[in-house]
């Protein structure tokens, strides 16, 4: 090999080769002579024991849980009786506003005689999934009652109210589905959702222009929007806030933009109606317009357990892929026998519900009055949710304020009140606020003296900033 110097270019054998061609050359000779090479590899040595104690010393495990927070550690007061309208609370007598017993069925006679005979004939519990060995006859007389009462073709029962909601979203939400849903809702339905991995676009609280706004941008962004299941999920009364749902005005944006609707009667059945069927005869829409309705049975029906209804297709679809239905025990049958029975009972004294419609009105106008709280729910909807009227900037600041009160006014005048305080996991932003359950059990004279107890320690609370 020779050097050209007036080229500034290799020669071998007399071939001129470019000074690049010739670094890049010798650059793979040596990349393929350290690919022939054998890795080195330390030899292999075992742990002495003293090294393994001391790895074992300095390993701090993560924990299962985590950090306990001065916010959990609170201590919830504990009823020491049946959670009626007048209660015992850490052994004092307090009018109860915490429970939603709504009708004032809670130990009524007649749901006590039933229950009493169902156990005698049944024993507690059915030991048994319904598809297996746990479906009983009162179980099909319940369903067959709650469908019969409702207007619908069908009904599933839940042995638990939240598993409900965690059972029939996902049986029909699946993974590429669209579901657009009230920023409001419950955990239940929150974590049904999660459980259904579909895509979740939420819109502005009980807001159906945002609703609408929603709905459009889906179809105009989304090409493919029209070729996927869609849904839209909201509660008839929220229990983030006490707003009723506009329904005749979802039904329309349903059928305007082919949606399908889920929708939560926990809070309004036996509520809302003239006969207390609900948020769809308290909007006067034929409710087969509503694809799928469900409902606790644990507020105004004073029993437990949740139910479906809808037609013959959303009920036997439901028996083989709602998991709640498939996998879990049934409801105890008791638990139905009482449920029949306060329907039959709701049917026979409508009384119920307009005097619940009055003692709604009696504390909204007493609240109303109270300096430092805004009423933010719907005037018949039997949550009154109050929220201060100055927010300190933050959800726990207003938590703190809103705690106080309560424990004041358990007490000090023994009103019994909850705050709208969330689980960790509850991603609902809504604001903090009380929550008051009315029933229509509670006497005209205890809801003025709440009024009255409210107006008290607003003013004391008011007076120490």
């Amino acid at each position: 090999m020779a050097l050209d110097t007036p080229s500034s270019r290799a020669v071998l054998f007399g071939v001129p080769i470019r000074g690049h061609l010739l670094v890049e050359g010798l650059l793979l000779v040596v990349i393929l002579f350290l690919l022939s090479q054998k890795s080195y590899k330390p030899p292999k040595r075992p742990l002495t024991e003293k090294e393994v104690d001391e790895l074992c010393d300095e390993w701090v495990p993560e924990s299962l849980i985590p950090p306990t927070t001065e916010d959990m550690k609170h201590e919830p007061p504990i009823l020491e009786s049946a959670a009626g309208p007048h209660a015992v609370v850490n052994g004092k007598d307090v009018v109860n506003f915490t429970s939603a017993n709504y009708l004032g069925l809670l130990g009524h006679e007649k749901l006590q005689e039933s229950c009493t005979k169902a156990l005698e004939k049944y024993g507690v519990g059915s030991c048994g999934p319904r598809g297996f060995y746990g479906t009983i006859d009162v179980h099909l007389d319940c369903e067959s009652r709650i469908a019969k009462f409702l207007g619908t073709p069908d009904s599933i029962l839940y042995s638990y109210g939240l598993s409900t909601m965690f059972s029939t979203i996902p049986a029909f939400c699946k993974k590429g589905d669209v579901v657009v849903a009230d920023e409001g809702v419950h955990w239940a339905i929150q974590n049904g959702l999660h459980l259904s991995r579909s895509t979740i676009i939420y819109f502005k609280h009980n807001d159906m222009k945002s609703l609408q706004s929603t709905l459009e941008s889906i179809t105009h962004q989304n090409k493919r929007a029209k070729k996927v299941r869609r849904y839209i999920v909201v509660e008839a009364i929220y229990q983030n806030s006490g707003k009723i749902a506009p329904l005749d005005e979802i039904i329309k944006l349903k059928e305007k933009h082919r949606y399908r609707v889920i929708l939560d009667e926990s809070n309004s059945l036996g509520v809302l109606g003239g006969s207390g069927r609900g948020l769809t005869e308290h909007c006067n829409v034929p409710i087969e317009k509503v694809d799928i309705i469900t409902a606790a049975l644990g507020h105004a029906l004073a029993t437990e357990g949740g139910f479906c209804t809808g037609s013959a297709r959303v009920i036997d679809h439901q028996r083989l892929s709602g998991s709640g239905y498939v996998f879990s025990a049934s409801l105890p049958p008791y638990l139905a026998s009482a449920a029949i029975t306060a329907i039959d009972l709701l049917e026979e004294n409508p009384d119920l519900i307009s005097k619940l419609k009055n003692n709604i009105a009696v504390l909204r106008q007493g609240l109303s009055e109270v300096h430092g709280f805004e009423v933010m729910s719907d005037s018949e909807s039997p949550l009154v949710f109050l929220k201060l009227s100055k927010s300190t900037g933050s959800i726990k600041g207003d938590l703190q304020i809103l705690e106080d009160i309560a424990d004041q006014l358990l007490k000090e005048h023994s009103i019994f009140v909850t705050t709208t305080k969330r689980s960790t996991i509850d991603k609902c932003e809504l604001p903090a606020g009380i929550r008051i359950h009315v029933s229509a059990a509670h006497m005209k004279l205890d809801l003025e003296e709440t009024c009255e107890a409210f107006k008290k320690v607003m003013a004391s609370h008011l007076a120490a900033q």
